[in-house]
């Protein structure tokens, strides 16, 4: 039974955080949460850099943090290894790239308890991941709803509601007893897998606007493709476990690069149907330019020069990793990854 102070179990899956792991750490210390009901697993994918120094420094000066290695180096083994030395009766997921609200572990236990739900999460606040215009641009972009639709942890909401997914999670112990750990084929997207299998199961989802945790957001282009790519990829995975794609929202960038090839071969074939082509393109760069236009009237029109291209990168990233995916996982049916490595843990 959960109580206003249960204990937490809050397990941290991290590798090669240097920049941003003490700043994580620091946050939820600054928890208002009582420390003698709190224990926090950082397990580490055997980071190259200074992650595990720091870490343990942590560890030596308070003792409720421990620091937990993971030769697998992805973040559902993480998780799955900090689930099974967790003591707490609330498993609570946090990411290394984040800091939090002073009341976000009270917050979200108080939820899990008022609301009787399964698994609570809230708001995602971007921020730019480096004082410059590019990570700026990429922060606000993240956070619109031309990139991210629907996804009410990204675009806000006005009160407590149930949805699909939240960001990390904040999960009743006997979830994982029910319906398992999670899923370590799913280098990416394994919150969405195990959050379906939750709700298949008569669980419920709380998204809590009043819970805020702050993530920087990645604070290149290249850094910016790669992470959509990986969301993407694993996405015809997931739907494959489950048997239903998860959300309309995750279809659109691979169907609109699909509506490209298709016009760009039709229109090779006969030219006539050139027309079909540019009006896909010239819509596309009308609502990528008109969103763009709605974020920089707001911060500044110097914005309108990056800003269409980033979406570019999120949408075409995405849409492309997707396609991959269908090809690895649904017609060469391949079950997983064999290169994981490269693969970073953190969103």
């Amino acid at each position: 039974m959960v109580t206003e102070n249960t204990v937490v179990s809050i397990i941290i899956p991290c590798r090669n955080e240097g920049k941003f792991i003490g700043k994580t750490l620091d946050s939820i210390i600054a928890n208002d949460y009582p420390k003698e009901k709190i224990e926090i697993f950082v397990v580490d994918g055997m980071s190259t850099d200074q992650t595990r120094g720091i870490v343990q420094s942590y560890a030596e000066r308070y003792p409720y943090i421990c620091l937990l290695a993971n030769p697998k180096k992805i973040a559902p083994a993480a998780l799955n290894i900090g689930i099974q030395h967790a003591k707490g009766q609330i498993i609570m997921r946090m990411d290394a790239h984040n800091v939090y609200d002073c009341s976000y572990i009270s917050k979200s236990v108080r939820y899990l308890k008022e609301y009787d739900a399964d698994n609570v999460g809230g708001i995602w606040v971007i921020r730019p991941g480096s004082d410059t215009m590019l990570s700026n641009a990429v922060a606000l972009a993240s956070a619109h709803p031309f990139s991210a639709g629907n996804a009410y942890y990204k675009i806000g909401s006005k009160e407590p509601r149930y949805v699909d997914t939240v960001p990390f999670g904040c999960y009743k112990r006997e979830v994982f007893e029910r319906i398992g750990q999670f899923d370590e084929d799913l280098v990416r997207n394994q919150d969405d897998e195990l959050n379906h299998r939750l709700i298949k199961s008569g669980g419920k989802i709380l998204l809590a606007p009043d819970i805020k945790s702050y993530y920087f957001a990645r604070d290149s282009l290249s850094k910016l493709w790669n992470m959509n790519y990986q969301y993407g990829y694993f996405k015809p995975l997931v739907a494959k476990k489950i048997g239903s794609v998860l959300t309309f929202r995750q279809l659109v960038p691979a169907l609109f690069l699909m509506s490209l090839t298709v016009s760009g071969i039709l229109s090779i074939i006969n030219a006539e149907l050139k027309w079909v082509l540019y009006a896909i393109v010239l819509l596309y760069l009308a609502a990528n330019i008109g969103a763009s236009f709605l974020i920089a009237r707001t911060v500044g029109l110097k914005y309108l020069l990056v800003l269409p291209i980033i979406f570019g990168a999120i949408h075409f990233g995405y849409g492309v990793g997707y396609l991959k995916g269908i090809l690895d996982f649904i017609v060469l049916k391949r079950q997983g990854v064999r290169k994981n490595s490269d693969v970073p843990i953190t969103r």
